[in-house]
């Protein structure tokens, strides 16, 4: 039995979804830049570098076991509910309690061994005992984690953007300030915001997904089931940590080997740069319906012009915010007081890894389907050639004395070599699985930067208000202008349109 091939119109629908949801994140990560400055102000204006940096510290090994205890839901709920359970709601509601349970029974076990063995989390100290309690965390991470993966299953998007860019940062911003009031939570009130918007984050995604899939029906856990969930997940855990762990692995060894005030340098600069990334990432939810479907009928060039759409999208934006982000860079870094500049050559250095990023992270969302050893053998491949990097360049700072600012941007060059020998390699496997070209690169993106740059060089001569008020305007509006006339056709632009399918009703002949 042959199995029928996609059609055109299964192709624009395709793109429909795509569209509809590229547009909701990019809504969203414009929200989540704004919600991200009152936190960055309050942690590094009334916290300060070493509070933030200790506290930085900590998140490295909750946010990876967190990430990990999800069992690559993310993605890989989407193929299970894709393979298993068809037009039963029923049956997909159960598959999805499948995974929380087990996303909790791991996550459980995980919060107790780091209750007795905390040091791992605090290579610099702890703030205060309260911290510890950022272990609560992981089980509330791996759900929700999965619950946003079951929503965007269903096309909802919006869900993730409340939960990830409006009520999390928020919370954390407004939490931070009034655990910082409060005489008796002042030095813990680092942790203590976190806390509160995670569980927040939760339940901002608990409420749709009763709404959409209810509570389980005639469902009993089912110890041999989950064991084959485990083991199949492991390909696409390992993928995640890594992937996430590049982000994190600098902050880790930056803690072991660089004082706390460093940590909070570099982290305060990652805060900014790694929006970029939380863009793209956003991507994969719905990339993954559209991918797993595309399989299921073998329709490979349809995967690859996909691959090449997203990843053109989330490029051409990744390249917008690194411009008017590291231009003025001297600029940003100062909003978070004096300390802060030193973080300036972090700051342009991540920016730039995650523009190099970005075709790792898209290839993956197919590598993991199809090529999934593959793939994780590439990832360790990478994150050892980071750390390994990391490493030497932090040693080479400190031998040299060139103070904590280099060994931030250190740690932050070695992350942008790594991601673009993964993406690289990443985009070179998936062209050959395949057998169509997947790049997302058009000179076009060059076209627009240069004029940009040279806009963005100007107003670094005024005085800083002017350049971020006036200039990071202006920088934007240059490249978008160029990006739009010479890099966007017809394809992209219906990023930008509500209506991407023709309505028969309304638009007739």
């Amino acid at each position: 039995m042959t199995t029928p091939a996609a059609t055109p119109a299964d192709d624009t629908d395709d793109l429909a979804q795509l569209a509809k949801g590229g547009r909701t994140n990019t809504l969203g990560f414009a929200i989540r830049l704004i919600a991200r400055i009152p936190f960055l102000v309050i942690a590094t204006r009334l916290y300060g570098a070493e509070a933030l940096g200790r506290f930085a510290s900590a998140l490295v090994l909750i946010e990876i076991i967190a990430l990990v205890c999800s069992l690559g839901e993310k993605r890989g709920l989407a193929q299970r509910l894709s393979e298993g359970a068809g037009e039963d709601r029923g049956a997909e509601t159960n598959l999805v309690y499948d995974g929380i349970l087990l996303a909790l029974a791991y996550s459980a076990v995980a919060a107790c061994v780091l209750l007795v063995f905390p040091e791992p989390m605090f290579p610099n100290g702890m703030n205060s005992q309260w911290d510890i309690w950022l272990v609560a965390t992981i089980p509330a991470f791996a759900v929700t984690e999965i619950l946003l993966a079951a929503q965007a299953y269903r096309f909802d998007i919006a869900t993730t953007v409340r939960a990830r860019a409006v009520i999390e940062p928020w919370t954390i911003s407004i939490a931070a300030g009034v655990f910082f009031i409060l005489p008796a939570t002042r030095e813990s009130g680092l942790a203590l915001a976190y806390i509160a918007s995670i569980f927040a984050g939760l339940v901002t995604a608990l409420w749709p997904f009763l709404r959409s899939y209810g509570l389980p029906r005639a469902w009993t856990p089912r110890p041999a089931l989950m064991a084959r969930m485990s083991a199949r997940a492991f390909p696409l855990v390992g993928a995640d940590a890594i992937e996430r762990g590049t982000r994190l692995l600098d902050i880790f060894i930056l803690g072991l080997f660089a004082p706390p005030q460093a940590v909070g340098i570099y982290f305060a600069a990652q805060q900014i740069a790694s929006l970029p990334q939380k863009l793209k990432t956003s991507f994969e939810p719905i990339l993954s319906p559209v991918i797993t479907k595309n399989l299921r009928i073998g329709n490979m060039e349809a995967i690859a012009a996909q691959v090449r759409q997203v990843g053109f999208w989330i490029i051409a934006v990744q390249l917008g915010v690194a411009l008017i982000c590291g231009i003025p860079g001297e600029a940003v870094m100062g909003l978070w007081g004096p300390d802060y500049v030193a973080g300036t050559g972090a700051l342009a250095l991540l920016l730039a890894a995650e523009v190099v990023a970005s075709m790792a992270v898209v290839s993956e969302s197919v590598l993991v389907y199809i090529a999934r050893k593959r793939n994780l053998a590439i990832s360790v491949g990478i994150i050892a050639l980071q750390a390994g990097l990391t490493i030497a360049l932090i040693e080479a700072a400190g031998r040299f004395g060139l103070g904590k600012g280099y060994e931030a941007a250190g740690a932050a060059g070695a992350l942008m070599v790594a991601l673009a020998v993964s993406s690289l390699a990443k985009a070179l496997l998936l062209k050959r699985l395949l057998r169509a070209p997947v790049s997302n690169w058009r000179w076009a993106l060059v076209y627009a930067a240069a004029p940009a740059v040279v806009v963005g060089y100007a107003f670094t001569w005024l005085p800083e208000w002017i350049e971020l008020l006036v200039g990071v305007p202006a920088i934007l509006a240059t490249y978008a202008l160029v990006v739009w006339r010479r890099g966007f056709d017809e394809g992209d632009k219906v990023l930008f349109r509500k209506q991407v399918v023709p309505d028969p009703a309304t638009d007739l002949p």
